[in-house]
């Protein structure tokens, strides 16, 4: 779906303690499998080559249903949204989309700001770690 190549982990539990001992950003993207901007976007994600390589360097975590943990939903829970974690644990409130009133989501048309906000995670993780 979102890059076959990748390597994904299994749960929340277990993106966290590899992002910790890795040293690697987490991304998380939560969508749904029914939502046609979720799928929207997996589709361009998945096809921008640029994007498939820089998510190599990140540990990921796909979700399709919601979390009970709060710090995954700073600003409520739609669909598709992404967030960074560094690797000390911490959403990376400084790395948002274009939206005010949904700081993660992301559309098919930012997939140049996401591929940017990959570049800041792991720029921030050089400067700050």
């Amino acid at each position: 779906g979102w890059g076959d190549q990748l390597i994904w982990t299994q749960t929340y539990e277990e993106a966290l303690f590899r992002a910790k001992h890795s040293q690697k950003p987490l991304m998380i993207i939560h969508h749904l499998e029914d939502c046609p901007h979720s799928q929207a976007l997996k589709k361009v994600f998945a096809e921008h080559k640029d994007i498939q390589k820089l998510a190599e360097k990140f540990i990921l975590l796909n979700l399709v249903y919601e979390t009970t943990d709060k710090n995954l939903a700073p600003d409520g829970q739609y669909v598709p949204r992404i967030l960074f974690i560094d690797p000390s644990l911490t959403v990376r409130a400084d790395i948002t989309g274009r939206y005010s009133n949904r700081l993660y989501a992301y559309e098919p048309s930012d997939i140049s700001l996401l591929y940017s906000n990959m570049q800041k995670a792991l720029k921030l993780l050089k400067t700050e770690l």
